[in-house]
């Protein structure tokens, strides 16, 4: 199966045009942030490859170097930057020099949104050290600002750094989403707490992709030790046949079902290239990215459709149309598996709500079922270049959720999280009462023999 030659590949090229100077200070109002800080690295202690170094990153350097560091905005690139520079000026050097002020700017920028998270969240175990990880990383990443680009050795070391940051970070998502969990159950999320809490994971996990894709673009150009798809630039395929991705991701979900359900419905696709009728549909995208959105959507389809349609002979197919634009791709995957009520549709995109039983964590697994960030994290992955994922839905009937991607390669720019003053206020104001009428579940005594 062609789904199984997939690798999960994040990527992002380092402009030659886009310097370490980009960003002015943008982040600046919350001198209260900083201070949290000074004692957010010893909970790492209770990890031993890594806590000792976050624990030395506690100190008033560091705190100082964090701040340093977030009064720059990232630095956001295109895909045809990323594919200009990996196929037509692959200079390890100019890679180097951008990543090292870049990499630290994206993890300093989000760990002051950190240490704005609710002090009972702050303070459970999983997000100290998911905290003290961002910390340790961000200082062997410093180690790097002043040493010669030039150098063969520096060069080396740098890819060596940071494949053990990535390797350090593989757990970042359940790990965060297990602190999530104990403070929902330790105490009230009301829904102030609630919608800062999906505001920070947004840009939380956004930070971390954007990040992957940094590092994994610079260790596949560059790490002789990896072995690349030779069509891609890195981990971005300049010639991405869609309509092939799609039947991979359906393939390899089909499969999932069968074991599972011993069913499942089949596939009707319908392509439309409106800019080359009659011809294929390819674009420029990081593979790995979309397959994840369509692997998430067709698991969902065929779980409803199966689950839906049960005492059906046979199953409706799920229908999907591809269409190309001038300035949009658009995939919609419609099922027959019954709908989702109005009221929740919004809810299937919060990372505090899932009615999936709650995981069980050890050190050798780090399951995400359970979890329910399946479809969040697919519209993140949808976001990032600034596309989008939706869902519409007809309860009694089926959902269509719908991909929006840029078509053009000029348009599919970074989209990152950036910490400042505008950022500071989301966690600060509290949701205001309701000025609109909704109808209540006890009845107004004063309103039982009003006479209209």
């Amino acid at each position: 199966m062609k789904a199984a030659r997939i690798v999960l590949r994040n990527a992002a090229p380092l402009a030659a045009g886009s310097g370490s100077g980009s960003g002015s200070g943008s982040a600046s109002a919350s001198g209260g942030a900083s201070g949290s800080s000074s004692g957010s690295a010893g909970a790492g202690g209770s990890t031993a490859n890594n806590g000792a170094g976050a624990r030395a990153g506690a100190g008033a350097e560091t705190i100082k170097e964090v701040e340093r560091l977030s009064r720059f905005s990232p630095s956001p690139l295109s895909i045809k930057q990323f594919l200009d520079f990996g196929s037509t000026n692959a200079c390890e050097k100019t890679s180097f020099s951008f990543l090292r002020h870049e990499l630290p700017v994206r993890l300093a920028n989000i760990l002051k949104e950190i240490d704005l998270l609710p002090n009972l969240l702050l303070g459970t175990t999983s997000v100290q050290l998911v905290k003290d990880w961002y910390i340790q990383s961000l200082l062997e990443l410093v180690e790097f600002q002043d040493k010669k680009s030039d150098d063969h050795k520096v060069l080396s070391d740098f890819i060596d750094a940071i494949t053990k940051i990535r390797n350090r970070h593989h757990s970042v998502m359940p790990m965060m989403a297990q602190g999530i969990l104990e403070y929902r159950d330790s105490s009230k999320m009301d829904s102030c707490i609630n919608h800062n809490i999906q505001y920070f994971l947004d840009r939380f996990y956004m930070n971390r992709v954007s990040i992957r894709m940094l590092i994994n673009q610079h260790t596949f150009i560059f790490d002789t030790n990896n072995v690349c798809n030779p069509r891609h630039i890195g981990c971005i395929d300049p010639c991405c046949d869609v309509v092939d991705l799609v039947y991979d991701a359906f393939q390899s979900s089909q499969m999932l079902c069968d074991q599972h359900y011993f069913a499942s419905p089949e596939l009707k696709l319908t392509q439309i290239n409106a800019k080359a009728p009659g011809e294929p549909i390819y674009m420029v995208y990081v593979p790995s990215h979309l397959f994840h959105m369509l692997f998430e959507l067709f698991k969902n389809a065929m779980r409803a459709t199966v689950e839906h349609q049960e005492k059906k002979p046979s199953l409706d197919p799920i229908e999907v149309t591809v269409v190309l634009g001038k300035e949009d791709l658009t995939i919609k995957i419609a099922d027959r598996g019954g709908g989702v009520p109005l009221r929740i549709i919004e809810r299937l995109f919060s990372y505090t709500y899932s009615t999936a039983p709650k995981p069980v964590m050890d050190n050798k697994n780090t399951p995400m079922a359970g979890f329910g960030y399946g479809l969040p994290i697919s519209r993140l992955y949808a976001k990032y270049f600034h596309g989008d994922l939706n869902l519409y839905s007809i309860s009694g009937y089926g959902t269509e959720a719908v991909i929006h991607l840029k078509a053009l390669s000029t348009e599919s720019i970074e989209k990152l999280p950036v910490f400042n003053k505008s950022a500071c206020k989301h966690y600060q104001t509290s949701v205001e009462a309701d000025d609109w009428c909704v109808p209540r579940q006890k009845t107004n005594p004063s309103t039982q023999n009003v006479v209209v």
